[in-house]
């Protein structure tokens, strides 16, 4: 932890008006009731168009296992060593270090409010370590949405999709363009498209969804917290859905 006097020097090079922002912000949010949320869906069903509106309107912190991962390598974690040295050895990071990751992640300031769960649990192993993770801070799953969506629909949704990699904001040619095709609105900067994002991968990713992830939907639809969502329709009708079943 950092002592009073770098924490000071810290503050002192932020500008101003980021400080007022995050002010405001955490003001605007202190109102907002703790929301704990899951998205489950199979690639190209819209969680990644979804999560950024949902995480300002709730005041919630998206976290990504890769992302949360990644993080806890750079900061040299006790967790994030074990990791590496997985990683290191071209080994899977056991389900437990995962979640042990993702407890350390969950005391950050930002996800004071609750946070969207994105890409975990993969497998109903994994659901039941997250619950008891949940359980020992007193907090379980709210609602788990599960963006329903026909394989047929997909190819076209995927093979138009963009992303700005800094963010995880994405964009879709025919669905969602940006205002400048192929720049970020918010930032300017440059999109990329992801190589995976090709007719052939998304069959062989598809296929693993449904072998892996029903399972873990049947798991939620027992537990009585699973919310099927209509991922068919516009990212500006699946908005609305997801508002209000979030908000219920």
């Amino acid at each position: 932890m950092a002592n009073s006097s770098t924490a000071s020097v810290d503050m002192e090079d932020v500008q101003t008006v980021d400080l007022m922002s995050e002010l405001l912000r955490r003001m605007k949010c202190a109102s907002k009731p703790d929301k704990r949320l899951l998205f489950i869906g199979p690639p190209g069903s819209g969680k990644g168009t979804q999560s950024p509106v949902i995480k300002d309107e709730f005041c919630l912190c998206h976290l990504s296992t890769g992302d949360m991962l990644r993080a806890a390598v750079a900061a040299k974690s006790p967790l994030g060593v074990k990791a590496k040295e997985a990683m290191d050895k071209g080994e899977l990071v056991s389900d437990d270090l995962v979640v042990g990751i993702m407890d350390e992640a969950m005391n950050r300031p930002k996800c004071q409010k609750g946070f969207i769960l994105d890409g975990f649990p993969r497998t109903v192993t994994q659901a039941e370590k997250l619950d008891e993770m949940l359980n020992r801070r007193g907090a379980q799953i709210d609602k788990v949405l599960n963006f329903a969506i026909d394989d047929s629909v997909l190819e076209e949704r995927i093979t138009g999709r963009w992303i700005h990699p800094s963010s995880g904001r994405s964009y879709h040619t025919k669905f969602a363009p940006p205002k400048v095709p192929g720049v970020d609105d918010v930032t300017g900067e440059p999109l990329i498209q992801r190589k995976d994002d090709n007719a052939d991968v998304l069959r062989s990713r598809l296929d693993a969804f449904h072998k892996q992830t029903q399972p873990v939907i049947d798991y939620y639809a027992k537990k009585g917290n699973l919310v099927n969502i209509p991922a068919e329709k516009s990212p500006e009708e699946v908005t609305k859905v997801v508002k209000k079943v979030v908000s219920t």
